[in-house]
């Protein structure tokens, strides 16, 4: 099973999601994520029945990177509530190719979703339907004419990262949708969902999950080694 491993206890699940992987069913009928989830905890633990599994939160389909699934009911809802109350960290790694007007900043939009088109709109000032939008982000590093974002999400809105950089003239790589000149070869958008830490539902211990950037994509293993040289010059 062509599953990527990056956390797993009696109460948690967390995996590498590639840009292909649907989290959760939907209405292409293509077999989700969260199924495949089920299957692998099925035949490593032996269990007979059903296998219960929680989807904790969601990644838009062409966006790689850490999902989270919760193996018990309590481990759920005590996520859920985290996620409410704005108690769990989620860092994005964006690659641009326009360069922001500034190094770093912290955006804020108001978003109205388009149901029909699966699209969602920024604007500057609040709309009838729209929910507002904040995230904050930085430059990282920069490499073969592209320019990778390090991004933190204040809120969960649909599209956000996607729409609000693009509303800023940095749409993401390969994201047709919100204006990029074209698509990536396989089909997904250089977005990647790169950490996630929260404080354990249950343990009540500090959990840190890094998702390693994807192996099909020579740009993502350049900003991965370039990142990483710099930790060690700082180090």
């Amino acid at each position: 099973m062509n599953l990527e491993i990056l956390y797993e206890d009696n109460h948690l699940i967390a995996v590498n999601k590639t840009g292909s992987d649907l989290v959760q069913g939907d209405e292409t009928g293509d077999e989700p994520l969260s199924e495949r989830v089920k299957e692998y905890i099925k035949e490593k633990y032996k269990k007979p029945g059903d296998v219960y599994l929680g989807v904790v939160h969601r990644l838009d389909r062409p966006v790689t990177g850490v999902v989270l699934f919760a193996r018990t009911t309590k481990a759920l809802t005590r996520m859920n509530k985290m996620f409410q109350d704005k108690e769990v960290k989620k860092t994005y790694w964006a690659v641009v190719k326009e360069l922001p007007e500034e190094e770093e900043a912290t955006l804020r939009h108001f978003i109205l979703k388009d149901s029909k088109k699966n699209k969602s709109y920024a604007f500057p000032k609040m709309r009838l339907g729209a929910k507002e939008a904040i995230l904050s982000y930085r430059h990282v590093s920069s490499a073969a004419k592209y320019h990778l974002l390090e991004v933190d999400l204040q809120t969960g809105r649909h599209h956000q990262i996607r729409c609000q950089l693009a509303k800023i003239g940095s749409p993401i790589r390969g994201d047709l949708k919100y204006g990029f000149d074209r698509s990536n070869a396989n089909g997904g958008i250089s977005l990647h969902a790169r950490r996630i830490s929260f404080l354990h539902p249950v343990k009540q211990e500090p959990v840190e999950i890094i998702a390693p950037v994807p192996k099909d994509d020579n740009l993502w293993k350049e900003f991965a080694n370039v990142t990483q040289e710099t930790k060690k010059k700082k180090q």
